[in-house]
């Protein structure tokens, strides 16, 4: 089960090679407001101006911005693009960089030219020499990836068809990553799969993986009939395709399918975004969590990146604003006084692709089986909705000498847990028609229940919800804590 938290601790201990092309991306913001008499173009007024690394120095620069460290392998040219970016990235605490001098080759820079008020790339203009290393650098590389091996937990090749990852780099750093039992992540650029064999999982966009296979990508259907071949020739446990506000699909090879939509963001540039996703992935991959908890750190980090402008990084506490946005609230803003106030939340999650999950009961006195059966509701939906039944409704339930606490306080403290994103009070004895009113998709229980038993569970699966049983503490119980209480006050 998903928990922010524990993985952001284990995120910082993690060490990543990655190995791809580096460039610097500069960006000219101005504005347009003519065109020119010299030729039908528009003249941009140059405002101002920004550098950042970029290609997959970008990539180096996410996986530390999450806290992790990195070995960056890369090639740079003798010129002073190639000085700067080193310069930058010794800078950075937690990036060790290995770069090569080709002296053969300028340093990629990409520079682009946007209208700030527009949000819009009017033009890119490349300097650059596209080509394979030749053979003496193309060993160097080899030689510094294979001595950083036994030192990382994953393998991270970010490839811009640049020249760092040539056929022979692929292949001995792919084979000595299996040999030491190191996942490999790939951000492909070549269309033949076969070409990274071997890997753990590709991530190639939409266009990529359409390209690759020489089928039309609209649907997670078909992605699934392409990735059976796909995954034949690239010999990968799992592709993931990235597909913009569609958001993400990963085929497994066992089968398994996972869909996760896009978060919501206002989009102000999206270059370098599949550089944050790759590096978030390859992070949350070596902490061993699974592939679900994986791509939802990646969509929520996605979000984060393409409402900044330029090339961007994302940082562990700005991924963990995304995925519990409720942290951030207060208590008294996370509890529903209104059926307006629930219908119009619930009405916004729906709009966004938000899983709405629904879970209950009288939470008289907070206790870890609390605490665990909500963390795990959580992780089984996008936001959680917890029914609290109110004192008239705990007193029929519970006897006379019940609620301990009364309705508002036991809401705030529900309200002040990261993984409930909104508390409803109800007056029945059952949540029932406030399952009736909601509609969750996911409708959880403590696993000391039976699907039967659940409920609201014949509602939710005649619309096809889910009923998720989830474990709960043994020896905890709001019973027993009063019993002793009183026993021990008598």
């Amino acid at each position: 089960m998903f928990d922010f938290d524990l993985l952001s601790k284990a995120i910082v201990r993690q060490t990543v090679l990655c190995i791809g092309d580096l460039m610097l991306d500069e960006f000219v913001y101005g504005e347009v407001s003519r065109i020119s008499p010299e030729a039908p173009a528009p003249v941009l007024a140059v405002q101002r101006s920004e550098t950042n690394i970029g290609g997959a120095g970008n990539v180096a620069r996410n996986v530390t911005s999450l806290g992790a460290r990195c070995i960056f392998v890369s090639l740079v040219g003798d010129d002073m693009t190639g000085k700067f970016l080193k310069s930058e990235l010794a800078a950075d605490p937690l990036i060790e960089p290995v770069l090569i001098v080709d002296r053969d080759r300028p340093t990629t820079r990409k520079t682009r030219y946007v209208s700030e008020h527009f949000s819009t790339h009017m033009l890119r203009a490349d300097a650059e020499r596209a080509a394979p290393a030749p053979e003496l650098i193309e060993q160097q590389i080899i030689n510094a990836a294979v001595a950083a091996l036994p030192r990382v937990d994953v393998v991270l090749l970010s490839d811009y068809a640049k020249g760092v990852l040539t056929a022979r780099v692929v292949r001995n750093v792919i084979d000595e990553a299996r040999r030491l039992g190191k996942p490999v992540v790939v951000d492909p650029k070549n269309a033949n799969l076969a070409f990274y064999r071997g890997a753990t999982l590709l991530t190639p966009n939409r266009k990529e993986f359409s390209e690759a296979t020489r089928r039309r990508i609209l649907s997670d259907d078909d992605i699934a009939e392409a990735s059976v071949e796909a995954l034949r020739t690239a010999d990968a446990e799992a592709i993931l395709v990235t597909r913009s506000e569609d958001g993400m699909t990963l085929a497994h090879r066992n089968g398994d399918l996972i869909h996760v939509p896009a978060q919501p963001s206002k989009v102000r540039d999206v270059s370098g975004a599949g550089d944050t996703v790759v590096a978030v992935i390859a992070v949350t991959l070596a902490t061993r969590a699974d592939w679900e908890d994986a791509l939802r750190c990646a969509t929520a980090a996605a979000a984060v990146a393409v409402s900044k402008p330029g090339t961007a990084t994302v940082s562990l506490d700005e991924l963990r604003r995304k995925i519990l946005p409720a942290a951030s609230l207060t208590a008294e803003e996370k509890i529903a006084m209104s059926a307006d106030t629930l219908d119009a939340q619930i009405g916004e999650w729906r709009k966004e692709g938000q899983r709405v999950g629904f879970t209950n009961g009288c939470f008289d006195i907070l206790h870890p089986g609390h605490v665990r059966v909500l963390t795990q509701a959580r992780a089984a939906c996008d936001r959680l909705i917890v029914g609290l039944n109110s004192d008239a409704s705990v007193r029929r339930l519970k006897g006379p000498e019940r609620p301990v606490q009364e309705e508002r306080a036991r809401a705030e403290v529900l309200a002040a847990l990261e993984a409930v994103d909104l508390v409803v009070i109800f007056e029945e004895d059952t949540p029932l028609n406030l399952i009736s009113a909601i509609k969750p998709s996911v409708l959880v229980k403590g696993g000391d229940y039976t699907r039967e038993q659940v409920v609201g569970h014949e509602i939710v699966t005649a619309y096809g919800g889910e009923i998720v049983l989830v474990d709960i503490l043994q020896g905890h119980s709001t019973t027993s804590l009063v019993k002793r209480a009183r026993e021990k006050r008598g």
